[in-house]
């Protein structure tokens, strides 16, 4: 690692400077022999760099106003970077040739309570152009734009919920080089996961201290964006998702991937964070080779489910040649780092990380350790009694919920229609949603938010794809599914990582539960404001929900008096 300029390293860049000195002291002496375990080499941009830029530009006035993120971004794109930095960023393309990830690292990321988590931007770099030059270009177009997103709307909406000016950020950089491998045209890991020591919706035999993994072939924007991943507790490797049969979980599990753009150049697009990312099929995969150890295949005579690609049939993504034959004790490498991490920081943690596995099954393979967060997992004791569990006027109840606390203080709701919902139309509902957001931040209002699939996924249908500042107001999160869209959580992503931290309560009501929501008497409350997709209701008196995370259950009530209400 090194650094360029002065000033903060920001939040994000001084997790990795930690977990570096963690790994070089604990691994040191060879504990680790199947994985080579390390900090990919990266380079951070301080603050004053940024400082610099802004005022040398005079960018303030238009990065604080209302403009569109486009104008934003094209202001920055044509202003100049301190030219004392230059020669640097020219040393790093000379010398580095392979894909970089030029990373935001802000003053205020990674904080424990407002931890900005996918607020700002990152964008990947292939790194290989013949040209020099046009390498160099590529990287100061990077730089500037992950600056430009310290304004967009996005995240002067997320300022609203905390405590925090937008005019206060400031913002260093992380170029850092991209795990993986090249296919052809693409570049990418085998393994991208996210794992966390605490788990806030154990299934069967896992219990929350046994925390949770989620995997994806690829990039790990798979995960941290909301999409279909594989999900398992770690003392139960082989121990997967729920699901009801073999064609259930090829519907149900990862199948496209996410790699940087090799080959032949894209349409010039600066202002675009995926302009050198590819989003291929798994038939791509199966070319390049990437499938071996992480696809099962179903067999079409029998309908059953085989480790690895020996046999024709349909691929689907389970991890069972790692985590099942246990060839490659990747599940043990993650638990080992889990623990270690989280006796360093003394809290509950979770880790980005990306993995390239070696021809040689007893390795050494490689773990790039990407990113370490400390979790806030809330220790109030809250007892939801029988009675109040089979009350007559609960608005919902959910036996998968996240949280822990007593709210007296929510006197509206914005929930999403069911009679009209459809999966098509989860964009407009987002932007439905973020009007009244702004609108209530701005009163000082917190809410109750009520709708269908996968809050914050990035893929429309698998649920509403809104990012946290969409709805950064909500105190109270419902998580409701229908027959044609019925997804688990999604714990490796950004989005959930920023409600548990703000400490908002996450209540998840299955499409087979047997105890589901009172739309009637949700229907006939006075609407305050109604669009196509969604509706919002206030009272005079506020709601009563309590949650008690330690036994994954929750109730809402009618009114704050509905307890007493037998």
């Amino acid at each position: 690692m090194s650094f360029i300029g002065t000033g903060s390293f920001g939040g994000k860049a001084q997790g990795l400077i930690k977990i570096y000195d963690l790994l070089h002291r604990e691994l040191k002496d060879g504990k680790s022999t199947s994985f080579d375990v390390n900090v990919p080499v990266f380079i951070v941009i301080g603050t004053d760099v940024f400082e610099a830029f802004m005022q040398k530009n005079r960018l303030h006035e238009l990065a604080l106003s209302e403009e569109s993120d486009q104008r934003i971004a094209h202001a920055f794109q044509k202003s100049d970077l301190p030219f004392e930095i230059l020669g640097d960023l020219r040393a790093i393309v000379s010398q580095v040739h392979q894909p970089l990830a030029i990373r935001s690292s802000s003053m205020l990321e990674d904080a424990t309570f407002e931890p900005f988590a996918g607020i700002y931007a990152t964008k990947m770099t292939p790194n290989n152009q013949h040209d020099p030059d046009m390498r160099f270009r590529k990287l100061v177009e990077a730089v500037k734009f992950v600056y430009a997103s310290t304004y967009f709307n996005s995240a002067k909406s997320y300022m609203m919920a905390t405590d925090h000016s937008v005019k206060d950020e400031k913002m260093a950089v992380i170029i850092q080089e991209v795990v993986g491998r090249q296919y052809g045209s693409r570049f990418y890991p085998e393994v991208s996961g996210v794992a966390r020591s605490y788990n806030f919706y154990p299934l069967g035999r896992a219990r929350p201290r046994d925390g949770v993994v989620n995997l994806a072939l690829g990039l790990g924007k798979t995960i941290v964006d909301g999409g279909l991943s594989w999900i398992y507790a770690p003392p139960y490797p082989r121990v997967g998702p729920p699901f009801s049969s073999v064609s259930e979980m090829l519907k149900r599990t990862q199948n496209t991937f996410w790699a940087v753009n090799m080959g032949k150049p894209p349409n010039y697009d600066p202002l675009k964070e995926t302009e050198f990312l590819l989003q291929e099929n798994l038939a791509e995969a199966e070319k390049d080779g990437t499938l071996r150890y992480t696809a099962s295949t179903i067999d079409g005579h029998s309908g059953r489910l085989s480790i690895g690609t020996g046999a024709s049939g349909a691929r689907i993504l389970n991890f069972s040649p790692i985590l099942n034959l246990k060839d490659i004790p990747l599940n043990d490498q993650i638990r080992a780092l889990l623990q270690m991490c989280e006796e360093s920081l003394n809290s509950p943690v979770e880790i980005e990380f990306a993995v390239t596995l070696s021809a040689n099954p007893d390795g050494p393979h490689r773990l790039g350790f990407l990113q370490v967060r400390p979790m806030v997992v809330s220790h109030e004791e809250v007892e939801i009694s029988d009675l109040e569990w089979q009350a007559d006027n609960l608005l919902l109840q959910s036996e998968q919920a996240m949280g822990n606390g007593t709210i007296r203080t929510i006197t509206d709701i914005i929930y999403v229609k069911p009679e009209v919902f459809e999966a098509r139309a989860t964009r407009q509902i987002g932007s439905e949603i973020e009007k009244l957001n702004k609108k209530l931040l701005a009163e000082k209002r917190p809410y109750l938010l009520i709708g269908f699939g996968r809050w914050g996924s990035s893929d429309p249908w698998l649920g509403i794809p809104v990012n946290w500042a969409q709805i950064s107001g909500a105190k109270v999160i419902v998580e409701t599914a229908l027959e044609h869209m019925n997804v688990e959580q999604s714990q490796g992503s950004h989005f959930f990582h920023n409600m548990s931290s703000f400490q908002v309560s996450y209540l998840s009501v299955p499409f087979s539960a047997k105890d589901k929501i009172d739309w009637e008497w949700l229907r006939k409350q006075p609407v305050k404001e109604e669009s196509t997709y969604t509706c919002q209701v206030s009272f005079s008196t506020p709601l009563l929900i309590k949650v008690d995370g330690r036994q994954g259950r929750g109730v809402i009530f009618k009114s704050a008096g509905s307890a007493d209400e037998r």
